[in-house]
Formats: C-alpha cells, structure tokens, sequence
C-alpha cells in the first residue's frame, strides 16, 4: 500500500548527525536515555505526520512518499536541504561581563538567548565568549532511520490522532467523541480539563479537523462535572443512662 500526499501516517524515527553518529532527535525513551537527550515530561512515542504538511523537514516528508509501511527505511539530508550551511558571520564573540550583567552563566554547549536570538555557547575563555547563532544542526548532513508503523484510514482514527498530537499528557482512549454528518463531538475527560493551555489545544484541534476533514464544519467540546459520591457516615449511637 503505497504512502501518497495527505496520508495520515504513524511513524517511529531517530535522527542522526552522518559526520559523527550523534542523535539529535528520536521517538524512541530508550535511546533519548542512552544518548544523554532525555528530557522529563516529554513524551517518547510514534508521531502522527500529515504528509506533505510540513510536519516534518521538507527533504523527510519528501522521502516518506518512498517508504513502506513496517519497514525499516532510511534517508540522507545534505545540509543544504536540512537547516543550511553554517555562516561564519553568524559567529560572534561577547564579553563575558555583558553576558553576566544580563544574569546569563554560560556553559559551553548550552543554548543560551542573547539579543532575543537563541545562540550555542562554542567557547569560553580570557573574559570572552564565542556565541554561534547558526541553527545547531546547520552545517550537517542528517541521517533519519525510519518506520511506518501504519497508515490510518477511518476519520474515526485520524480525529482521534489530532486529539492527541494536540493533548499528548492524557491518553487517546480518555477522549470518547461522535462523529455526525458535518460535526464532530469531544467529550473530554476529567484529566484534561485543567491541562495547561487547554484552551488553545481544544482550537487547535477544531481547526485540524475542519482543515483535513472538509465535511466537518463544527466541533463541540463538551465538559461534565459531576458530583463526588460520598460515602455516608454511621449515625454514633447514644446512649441513655439513668443516674
């Protein structure tokens, strides 16, 4: 079954530098680990593409019309077609006293933001420091090591997909939603409901499926609240004595 433009696509991956073997990206907790990448709260799982949607690096979205699914496939990104040449000009070195003065402590490696742009920290020494403000990977051919896990096919799976790309922190089955003729139904669960930026993921959710489903012209989120049971008390017993 072939991968065509606008397939809706779950995919496992890890991206590598080609020149030195290190990860940068990967769906996978192990390796996030193992490589030193793992970062608490994020979520290590197989991401929904939209292919063609620019979800992914032009060159991978490209590749992903070539790949089988449950396979084991690879692409090679010169730099050119990643995140660009490395321009020497783009270097700076910044007195380390003005980096202090704005409260930054430096750490070689560390991205740090100076003048509202973000910049790798390459050098620190004799009271100055090397500031790169070139894309971390530019310069670099990638290398993705990709695999399609399946393609989804009802609008049943692909609503449920977009609810969870959306609010990944509360598992995809939580969400029970109907799907009528021209309108979609989100009951969400309890766990969602104080969900940090909830507001804007519920918007961003009705606009994808309005944009990838154009039958679909309204989508109601539906919050309950329902009151606790309570476990009544025992009655303390009383007792009459005579005196």
């Amino acid at each position: 079954m072939p991968i065509q433009k606008s397939d809706f696509i779950i995919i496992d991956y890890t991206g590598k530098v080609k020149e030195t073997g290190e990860v940068f990206d990967t769906t996978f907790e192990e390796i996030a680990k193992e490589k030193k990448l793992y970062k608490e709260g994020e979520l290590y799982e197989p991401r929904l593409v939209v292919v063609g949607e620019g979800w992914v690096l032009k060159a991978l979205d490209e590749a992903l019309l070539t790949f089988k699914i449950r396979k084991k496939d690879s692409v090679e990104i010169p730099s050119e077609k990643a995140f660009g040449n490395r321009d020497p000009e783009k270097v700076r070195l910044v007195p380390l006293r003005r980096l202090a003065a704005r409260g930054i402590t430096p750490k070689l490696g560390a991205q740090i933001e100076y003048d509202k742009r973000l910049a790798t920290v390459r050098t620190i020494g004799s009271g100055r420091v090397t500031l790169d403000f070139n894309p971390p990977l530019a310069g670099k051919t990638l290398v993705y090591e990709v695999t399609v896990k399946k393609k989804l096919k009802t609008n049943a799976e692909k609503i449920s997909a977009l609810i969870h790309r959306r609010i990944p922190a509360v598992e995809a089955e939580k969400f029970n939603f109907k799907v009528g003729k021209a309108n979609v139904t989100v009951n969400m669960p309890d766990e969602a409901f104080y969900v940090e930026g909830i507001q804007l993921a519920k918007r961003g959710i009705s606009l994808d499926i309005q944009r990838y489903m154009q039958e679909i012209t309204t989508v109601k989120f539906v919050e309950t609240f329902k009151k606790r049971e309570t476990t009544p008390q025992p009655k303390k017993k009383t007792s009459l004595t005579t005196k």
